[in-house]
């Protein structure tokens, strides 16, 4: 009972502490103008997470296109105009080319094995070349415009026979079917039934990886406050979407690894990725959880892309 009284009086000495120490170092960074914050958490309550794109735009207009903000114990720069844009992402684009290192991300990367959250590197730009060479070409993209027709007709078609019987359409949910049939065959090689229980369970995957890819960690603004992930039970639910996730891809990896599975006539992902870890005669050596870490951004982006697209 007393170290809980202890613990309870200390805790906002300690924020009191680091924020202090806080805003000596970051006094001589020279940031941008920007709305002002409270202390500890600066901006994170003015944060809307329905629009922060509109949010920020309205910021802009009273603050200027380059400004500041300070999330939690973090400097964050935004930039709303394309003049800076190009400054930032061409004239600059070395010194910004590396994603921060945010507690989902890096867990369901694999540690950032993957490409998309992997920091401006030597190990960066050899998986980049791997990827640019041999997964996203232009033949192999166009490689993949059969399926993404096909399938596209069968939903067409679909909706044609439920709007001829004059029964509700349900077109989000069609939709996300459709995408998640193209990820699996182009993938996997596999297509699963619109109402099947794969494809039911790798819809819930996507959901539950892109949840954690954009939820509030502490630990990520508050870098000694990361138990408080802890006991709002995010940590744990982050570890089960990430063992969920790695068991569905190596349920994937162990099928097309069976000596007996039937040769496809176009290679899926899965196939590519498992060809070049075989080939071993990369700078750096491909592991199974590369693999997964490749596939995992690549699904991720491919649902986003695939819905942007067809709306």
């Amino acid at each position: 009972m007393t170290v809980l009284l202890f613990v309870i009086l200390a805790f906002p000495l300690l924020l009191l502490f680091l924020h202090r120490k806080h805003r000596k170092n970051g006094g001589l960074l020279h940031l941008p103008p920007g709305p002002p914050g409270l202390p500890v958490i600066g901006n994170l309550h003015q944060m809307d997470n329905s629009a922060p794109h509109r949010y920020l735009w309205q910021l802009s207009k009273q603050y200027g296109p380059l400004m500041s903000l300070r999330l939690g114990f973090i400097p964050t720069i935004v930039v709303s105009s394309a003049r800076i844009a190009k400054e930032v992402m061409k004239t600059h684009d070395l010194k910004f080319a590396s994603r921060p290192s945010l507690i989902g991300p890096r867990r369901l990367s694999y540690n950032c094995l993957d490409l998309a959250f992997s920091p401006y590197n030597d190990y960066w730009r050899e998986m980049r070349k791997i990827c640019v060479l041999h997964l996203f070409t232009l033949k192999r993209v166009q490689s993949y415009t059969p399926i993404r027709e096909y399938e596209v007709s069968q939903m067409i078609e679909k909706i044609s026979k439920l709007a001829s019987a004059s029964k509700l359409i349900n077109l989000s949910e069609t939709v996300m079917f459709l995408t998640i049939t193209i990820i699996c065959r182009v993938s996997f090689g596999k297509r699963y039934e619109d109402e099947g229980c794969e494809t039911s369970r790798f819809h819930g995957l996507l959901n539950d990886a892109q949840a954690m890819l954009g939820s509030f960690f502490f630990s990520d603004h508050f870098p000694l406050m990361g138990w408080l992930d802890k006991l709002t039970g995010l940590t744990a639910r982050l570890e089960k979407t990430f063992r969920d996730m790695d068991l569905f891809y190596q349920e994937i990896i162990e099928d097309h690894l069976k000596p007996d599975r039937k040769k496809q006539e176009q290679e899926d992902i899965t196939d590519v990725l498992i060809g070049l870890q075989k080939d071993n005669s990369f700078a750096i050596d491909i592991t199974w959880d590369h693999i997964k870490g490749v596939l995992m951004v690549i699904n991720q982006s491919f649902t986003n892309l695939n819905i942007i697209n067809l709306f």
